[in-house]
Order: structure tokens, then C-alpha cells, then sequence
């Protein structure tokens, strides 16, 4: 909502949130607070997959709540929110007696209270029926939360509101709340503003008859110069459905961030719709209603303004902020990974990684979009975790055009490793060759090493094709040494000079019994055993060998990965992280776009037997994050 309080306003609000109830699914699932965020305020995605962000039985007297509003508080940093104690699925509509309220520091937490008026204050508000839609308002000349809210009684059918001054720790009220507004024929579901020194009151109203039948009812206002009235009252109906049979109800006004436009919203409950109108001076308003593009079904609900880091905290504890409120100022993105793939905003394939301390970074190719017909792939891409949960994607950190010597302009496989505070990524091209860059820090950016590739199809002397020269994964030994390993068709080896950038010796192939190799060679080792893994066969699965010695001889060990769904290729990383094994590969499993060719990059356990060897993979869609 509109932010009051000079430190409030300060802050650079770049999203924005949606506090909701849910109208469709399961009856016992509606009446729960949810949350939904958009860049826009017009597009919206629901957070935590549209689950309820807290149990409403943990919160409210009823089970239920409903009309959630949501308000950021005058320090700019502190989060205040209300919602109707009610339950309907479980009382029906005849009584509710109160509200809920809830408070937090990061919006995150929430320490909540609830407030039954009726046993409250007996005197004034026995034999109340209905206490509905609640609101919160900071009065800046009293330096504190007004909580306002429609009540209706059972002796009286008028709906009238009434407010009261929020306790300091906003578990209750300061006095008996008294009456605020009485518009001539009723209202609900409040909502105040301010502008320009006028207070605005928007409200779904109504007339009536001389016989006291309502024959029209839409969002009207009121005004003031004061923030408890007396209230200006006029009988304009501002919404765009007033004089049809569509029926509107919990309007409710914010300013658009970084504009002068304010968005009147509101709920069309009979349709399952959300609309709006525009307008600049709070008066006049658009004729024209625009709709929310959104996943979810909202019922009345609220909006605040958010700033990158608070929509970064929303995304660690719920997922589903589009990634463009999560781009930082220094270009990193923060997603949350909940099944595989483990990355669903763009396409990534043939995974690398390393540890570094207590983060796992990783290293991908990008297949440029989805559905694509051959392979297309322009740069590299990097992340990093400390939880495989919660990821960090860094601005792009390598491009084929890096690399001023490559003619084939694709950005094939490659694998990066740490050595003498350096970071060497070894890189391969379609027929151009491998190629090494190097940076600072894993993150990038990488800058091409030696300016020329490190390997050609020249040095592939068992081979005829011209893809030969590929897929590089490169692995240092306990004693120092590096080895650089690659290939299709043949899988070549060598072992690489201390400055990581020179081949140092011969180039030499391996061969054994059954080894049938495509590409995707990864060399990793546990317990003094040398792993070789690699795609054999096409469509691809994950084959790998063991040795006591890197150069071998080694011997077949089996399949390890089987056709990696809807994908003809698979690559792989093997890796231990915190304690456990795991092994990552790339599959074509994100519909409808996902293929060959748009691939995405997935994570599950890896388990050894008590001889060494390795139990076949278990490709899973829940992944390693439940």
C-alpha cells in the first residue's frame, strides 16, 4: 500500500507483493494468507507454488482468514499486517467477531494476535455479527497505527467503520475502538490513502431506495482533511462496472513506484477476475479496466512496494520472484531450485563444478532458448550454492566471441578448476578447438589465456571428424599434477604444465575392453581409485571405468546413467559436497520447450557400493532439495 512515514519513502522499491486469499481449490485451503510478487504490479507470479505462507490455524481464532492488508511501516523497515478473523468453509457467513493481527521485521516472520471485539469490550460490542476487512494506517502526527475495520450487528444491518489506535508491540488495541466513517448507505472493505493533503477513503458502497432495498453498489470514496474524518462523502461510483450486472468488492488503492499513477484494484468475486482503473489525482479514474496476468485465483487482497533485497529474502524463503526483481545491482540473480531441473528460467546443459570451502559452484553450458532445432549455444554461464537450494547465477562470465580465433561461433562444453588462485576454464568450440580462459575469482568475468585454442582437431591424431576436438574436463591429482582429458570418438589425454595453459608431453588416447566412447569424459577419485565416466552410445547414456592409476589400464564398470530423458545427449559432473556424493547431468525435461536441444541442467544422489564401485544413478524429478 501507500507508503507513509518520511524513511519509507526513501527507500528504492523496485517490486511489488501481493498479500491474498486463494478463491479456488480445496475449500479448507482458501481462507489462508498467500503471497504473489511482480515487477509490474500488473504481472504476478505466486510465491511458495500458491501454498499458504502461514497456516491461518495457527494465527486466527476461526481457522480462516481472509482480506489480508499489508503495510510497511514508518521506519521503512518494519511490516504490519491485518486480515478478517473468519472461517466460512467451517461457520458459514452468519458471524465472525474479529481480526488478525501480525507483525514482522523482514517480512519472512510474522508474531501474530488475534482480537475477538465481543469478549474485548462486552459493553459496546455484544451481539456483534460481522467484523470485516481490517486496514492499517500509520497517523504520522500521532506516531501511530490506526487499525480500521467494518462492523455490523445483529439488532442493526447498517455497515459502518470503526478504528482504533494499534499497542506498541501491535498485539491489540490502545482503547475501544470508536466509530470512523458512517457512509449513508453502508460499506466495507475500507481503504485509505493520502495525497496532497487530502485523505482519500475508497470502499465498495451502495444505494438505496426509499424502502431501504439496494439497487446499486460499486467502489465509491470519501474525503478528509483529518485521518479520522469527519469524511466528505461522495456518491460517484468510480469502477467501470457500477451500472452493469458485474458485482466489485475489496478495492484497494497503491501508487506505482517511481510514478505519479496510482492503480485502483479491485475483486470481481462472481468471475474470478482482477481488474483495475488508473488514475494521477485520485479523482478521476480510467474508463477502461485493465486485468492482472497472474497464477493463482486471488480473493481481496493488498499490494506494497519491495526492494530487490526484500524480494531476494521472499525468493530464499518462498521461490516464484520473477527473476527480474532478483537481478542486483551487480548483476547476480537469486533463484531457489526446488526439483529438477534445478534451473527452469533459461536453459543450461553439460555441467562442470567444483567446491570451493562451503560453496558449490557450477559450471554450465546455455542452449539459447527453447525449442530449438540443432544446437545453439553463445556463451557460459555460472552459479554457485551453499545449500543446493538456494542458487546465485552470475552476470555471464565467458562468450564465444571471447575467443577471437574461434570460426564456428558455438560455445560447446568445457569444465573450470582452481589452481595458484587462479580459475582456468578449458573450453571447446565446434572444430575450432579447446581453448582456456582464466579469472580471478570463479565468478568470472574470463578473459581467453593464450589468445589462440590450447588444443586442435591437429592434435587429435586418432581421429578423422571435425567435432573431435571437444569436451575438456581437467583434474589435479593428489601429487600436483593436472591432467587434462577430452574427446569424441577417442578419448584423449594429457598432462598440463603448472601454469595450466601449455600441454606438457605427449597426447595419448585410452583404450579398454567394452569401452565404447562418445564424448563427456569426467575423471574424478575416492579411496586411491581413479573414475573415468563418459557418454557411450547415442542416444547417450553415462558409462564409467575404474583404475589404480589415472593413465590406467582401466576396467568397465557398467552403465551408471541411462537415457537421460527427452535428451539424445547427457554430460555429466561428479562431485562430493558437504559429505555426499552427487552427480549432475542435463536432461531435456522442461515442457514444453525442453528437447535435445534446450536442455536443463538436473541433480541427484550418487551412492557407492562397499567395493568402490557405483550404484546406477536414480534420476529423479523431486531431485535432492526435499
Amino acid at each position: 500500500m501507500f507508503v507513509s512515514g518520511l524513511n519509507a519513502q526513501k527507500k528504492d522499491l523496485k517490486g511489488y507483493l501481493f498479500a491474498y486469499f486463494e478463491g479456488k481449490g480445496p475449500a479448507e485451503k482458501q481462507e489462508q494468507l498467500r503471497f504473489a510478487v511482480s515487477d509490474d504490479a500488473i504481472n504476478w507470479k505466486a510465491l511458495n507454488n500458491n501454498e499458504p505462507i502461514i497456516p491461518s490455524k495457527d494465527i486466527s481464532n476461526t481457522g480462516g482468514i481472509r482480506d489480508p492488508h499489508i503495510l510497511r511501516g514508518a521506519d521503512g523497515n518494519s511490516f504490519y499486517m491485518v486480515a478478517t478473523d473468519m472461517n466460512t468453509k467451517k461457520n458459514g457467513w452468519d458471524y465472525n467477531p474479529g481480526i488478525v493481527l501480525l507483525y514482522s521485521k523482514n517480512l519472512l516472520d510474522w508474531k501474530s494476535s488475534a482480537i475477538d471485539l465481543e469478549k474485548l469490550y462486552p459493553k459496546k460490542f455484544k451481539d456483534i455479527k460481522w467484523v470485516w476487512a481490517p486496514q492499517t494506517f500509520y497517523d504520522v502526527k500521532a506516531k501511530k497505527y490506526l487499525v480500521y475495520f467494518t462492523v455490523r450487528f445483529n439488532y442493526n444491518l447498517k455497515l459502518d467503520f470503526y478504528c482504533a489506535y494499534a499497542n506498541k508491540d501491535f498485539t491489540g488495541f490502545e482503547q475501544e475502538p470508536k466509530l470512523m466513517f458512517s457512509a449513508k448507505d453502508g460499506a466495507i472493505d475500507g481503504d485509505v490513502i493520502y495525497k496532497d493533503g487530502t485523505y482519500h477513503f475508497f470502499y465498495k458502497g451502495n444505494t438505496k431506495d426509499e424502502n431501504g432495498k439496494e439497487i446499486k453498489n460499486g467502489i465509491k470514496q470519501a474525503t478528509s482533511k483529518k485521518l479520522q474524518g469527519p469524511w466528505k462523502e461522495s456518491f460517484e461510483y468510480l469502477d467501470a462496472y457500477a451500472d452493469t450486472n458485474t458485482n466489485v468488492e475489496g478495492s484497494s488503492v497503491f501508487k506505482l513506484n517511481n510514478s505519479d499513477e496510482y492503480i485502483l484494484m479491485y475483486d470481481l468475486y462472481s468471475s474470478g477476475r482482477y481488474e483495475f482503473q488508473r488514475s494521477k489525482d485520485l479523482y478521476h479514474f480510467t474508463e477502461k479496466t485493465e486485468s492482472f496476468t497472474k497464477d493463482f485465483f486471488p480473493r481481496h487482497g493488498s499490494v506494497l512496494g519491495i526492494t530487490t533485497e526484500e524480494a531476494i529474502r521472499l525468493q530464499e524463503k518462498w521461490g516464484g520472484v520473477p527473476q527480474k526483481l532478483l537481478t542486483s545491482e551487480d548483476g547476480t540473480f537469486r533463484f531457489k531450485s526446488e526439483e529438477n531441473p534445478i534451473i527452469k528460467h533459461k536453459f543450461t546443459a553439460d555441467p562442470a563444478a567444483f567446491v570451493e570451502n562451503d560453496t558449490l559452484w557450477l559450471f554450465t553450458g546455455h542452449d539459447f532458448e527453447g525449442g530449438q532445432k540443432s544446437y545453439k549455444l553463445k556463451d557460459w554461464l555460472v552459479f554457485s550454492t551453499t545449500d543446493l537450494k538456494n542458487w546465485i547465477e552470475y552476470p555471464v562470465p565467458l562468450k564465444i566471441e571471447d575467443f577471437k580465433w574461434d570460426k564456428t561461433n558455438d560455445a560447446y562444453a568445457g569444465q573450470a578448476i582452481k589452481r595458484n588462485g587462479k580459475y582456468y576454464w578449458y573450453i571447446s568450440t565446434n572444430g575450432s578447438g579447446i581453448g582456456v580462459a582464466v579469472a580471478d575469482k570463479p565468478q568470472g568475468p574470463y578473459k581467453d589465456a593464450l589468445g589462440k585454442p590450447l588444443l586442435t582437431n591437429a592434435d587429435c591424431f586418432a581421429s578423422t571428424h571435425s567435432w573431435t576436438c571437444i569436451d575438456p574436463t581437467v583434474f589435479i591429482d593428489d601429487n600436483g599434477q593436472a591432467w587434462l582429458f577430452w574427446g569424441n570418438g577417442v578419448c584423449y589425454y594429457a598432462k598440463l604444465k603448472e601454469n595450466m595453459i601449455e600441454i606438457d608431453g605427449a597426447i595419448k588416447k585410452i583404450d579398454f575392453e567394452e569401452f565404447k566412447f562418445t564424448e563427456a569424459p569426467w575423471v574424478h577419485k575416492k579411496d586411491g581409485k581413479y573414475y573415468l565416466s563418459y557418454a557411450s552410445g547415442f542416444p547417450e547414456k553415462i558409462a564409467y571405468a575404474m583404475a589404480d592409476n589415472i593413465e590406467g589400464p582401466y576396467v568397465y564398470k557398467g552403465i551408471l546413467n541411462e537415457i537421460s530423458g527427452n535428451s539424445n545427449t547427457n554430460h555429466q559432473a561428479i562431485l562430493e559436497f558437504k559429505g555426499q556424493p552427487y552427480f549432475i547431468y542435463h536432461n531435456g525435461a522442461i515442457q514444453t520447450n525442453g528437447s535435445s536441444y534446450s536442455r536443463s541442467v538436473c541433480i541427484d544422489i550418487l551412492e557407492y557400493n562397499p567395493d568402490g564401485t557405483i550404484k546406477p544413478i536414480v534420476m529423479t524429478t523431486e531431485g535432492v532439495t526435499k
